[in-house]
């Protein structure tokens, strides 16, 4: 039997260990075929079954913005993932589901009590300098690299009280309490699995190799035109036989918005992903013959866009001023007409596409009256001039939908009787007030990264309100409840209790309301139709596109 014939099985096998098989399960493990698991992102590339293969031919994908560095261990932005997903792998990946695909490892068993992890490793599997890759790569970059590095693998290796290498080809972690979220860590997002003969010893951030990465990827780097592209090629010796079908990638950057829509509606680009095309130019693009449009690929990341409020000032530090935000603002209208429908209104501090979530929370429709009734409670009645309270709105500076968005917020708060005041700066006066706090409400959107404990959990704790730290607690919400609640289902080895814990902290935040919840995001991914499974798991086009091929150029 193979645990991949059903997407139940897939969780069974996975997810939680079954009582007395886990031999059986390891069989099935090491028997899971490295192509033919993944799923189709459209209709298009569900087609791609029936259709011959085409090996060779080179691939362009919009680079925006030009990342710092292409080490990925060294910097997980979403332009170095993008690129460095293609050179770097790690142990798992991850379908469009969460569940746990083969990766550098070919295969896994976790045992019943939740605490020991064995995986076991492509015995083929190399370094582009030719060198072999083995379990002394995973330890050295699971216990000694990435924690440096990664402020979110730190949090995932915090649990683990032993790393271990029993061969060259098994690597077992042993864990200081059950961490359920552990399977869902193991992704080259979290934890690019690096070489330690290059970087063992030294000062990763000054190593004579940084501008040259080495991964065992099925494409290696070969040039970076600093302002114009990066160019990789594929790499003869990867351990997946016939792999990678492409013979080149040229990563374009292009900082100009319109002249990155222009590039993919000529075909001189083949890829476009997350923000690189704003939203209004979707729908005109998604419509071009050449063109296909997904919003699959993120759901590792997950985003969720939100108001966020400092609560430690009048009037944010009222639950009902908060709870008034969210029924002053037509979330549908944000949707359709300034995402243009790219996107779900939020219920909660969960995305529906995370583990863990619920929707049997406190809802709030559109509905002035009740926030007007709310500020009422307040005392905040309206003065001669209409106005009940004022407050001042930061503008995210990322991009024209970022500040039609505000503009709106403005307008909707308005009709309640609350007057806000915009004040625009550049990404690093965001980035500075916003994290020190300078600030009373703003724009912000962050990653969830398939879990609770991994990606939501962060933004609401008390222990994670850190002045400076960006994409912390930084609302300066606290509640006990909560976070017993986060930190005993972050433990917990039950899917039912934990489930429930989750649940009810869920119950308790939308509430509370610390941040007010607009969207759960969908990027946009438009896609060349000569271009064949680009989109095939959880991070879409960041991961490292071995199967991807293309049809020739017209």
């Amino acid at each position: 039997m193979r645990s991949t014939d059903t997407k139940s099985a897939r969780r069974a096998w996975y997810r939680r260990p079954q009582r007395g098989l886990m031999a059986a399960a390891a069989a099935a493990l090491l028997a899971l075929p490295v192509a033919g698991t993944l799923l189709p992102a459209t209709a298009a590339q569900a087609a791609d079954d029936t259709q011959a293969v085409q090996k060779g031919g080179t691939l362009d994908i919009i680079l925006n913005p030009e990342p710092p560095i292409l080490i990925l261990g060294l910097n997980q932005q979403a332009p170095t993932q993008l690129v460095g997903g293609k050179i770097y792998e790690g142990l798992l990946r991850y379908d469009h589901d969460l569940n746990p695909l083969p990766g550098l490892a070919k295969g896994w068993e976790i045992s019943e009590d939740g605490l020991t992890y064995t995986f076991h490793l492509r015995e083929n599997a190399t370094w582009h300098d030719g060198e072999p890759f083995t379990a002394d790569d995973v330890v050295f970059t699971a216990k000694t690299f990435t924690p440096e590095t990664n402020p979110r693998w730190r949090l995932i290796f915090s649990h683990v009280d032993t790393v271990e290498a029993p061969d060259d080809h098994t690597v077992v972690f042993n864990l200081k309490e059950p961490f359920p979220a552990f399977i869902i860590g193991l992704g080259v997002t979290n934890m690019p699995i690096m070489p330690a003969h290059i970087y063992e010893g030294t000062d990763y951030n000054d190593n004579e190799m940084n501008d040259t990465p080495i991964g065992t990827g099925p494409f290696k780097f070969v040039k970076w035109e600093k302002g114009s592209y990066v160019h990789l090629t594929a790499y003869d010796d990867y351990w997946q036989d016939g792999r990678p079908y492409l013979d080149d990638i040229y990563f374009r950057i292009i900082p100009d918005a319109a002249s990155r829509a222009l590039a993919m509606e000529t075909g001189d680009a083949d890829i476009s992903q997350f923000g690189n095309i704003e939203p209004f130019d979707v729908p005109r693009l998604s419509k071009l013959p050449n063109l296909e449009l997904t919003t699959k690929g993120y759901e590792m990341f997950a985003p969720m866009a939100w108001i966020e409020m400092n609560t430690r000032k009048p009037p944010l530090n009222d639950r009902r001023f908060r709870q008034a935000i969210l029924y002053a603002l037509d979330r549908g209208f944000i949707r359709d007409n300034i995402f243009f429908g790219l996107g779900r209104v939020a219920t909660g501090p969960i995305n529906s596409v995370t583990t863990q979530y619920t929707p049997d929370v406190q809802k709030y429709p559109h509905d002035p009256e009740k926030a007007k009734a709310l500020l009422d409670d307040m005392g905040l009645e309206p003065g001669s001039d209409g106005v009940r309270a004022n407050v001042e709105f930061l503008v995210m500076p990322y991009g024209e939908v970022w500040t039609r968005l505000a503009e709106y917020i403005k307008q909707a708060m308005g009709k309640v009787g609350v007057q806000v005041t915009l004040r625009s700066t550049d990404s690093a006066g965001w980035a500075q007030q916003l994290s020190n706090w300078d600030y009373q409400m703003t724009n912000d959107y962050v990653y969830q990264y398939g879990h609770p404990a991994l990606g939501v959990a962060r933004t609401y704790i008390s222990d994670n309100i850190r002045k400076g730290v960006l994409f912390s607690n930084t609302m300066g919400y606290s509640n006990e409840k909560v976070d017993e609640l986060f930190a005993k289902a972050a433990v917990e080895n039950d899917d039912a209790k934990r489930a429930q814990m989750y649940a009810e902290v869920q119950k308790i935040l939308a509430k509370d309301v610390p941040v007010a919840w607009l969207l759960e995001m969908e990027f946009p991914t438009l896609l060349n139709k000569r271009v064949h499974n680009a989109v095939t798991t959880a991070i879409g086009t960041s991961d490292n596109f071995a199967d991807v091929w293309v049809e020739p150029k017209q």
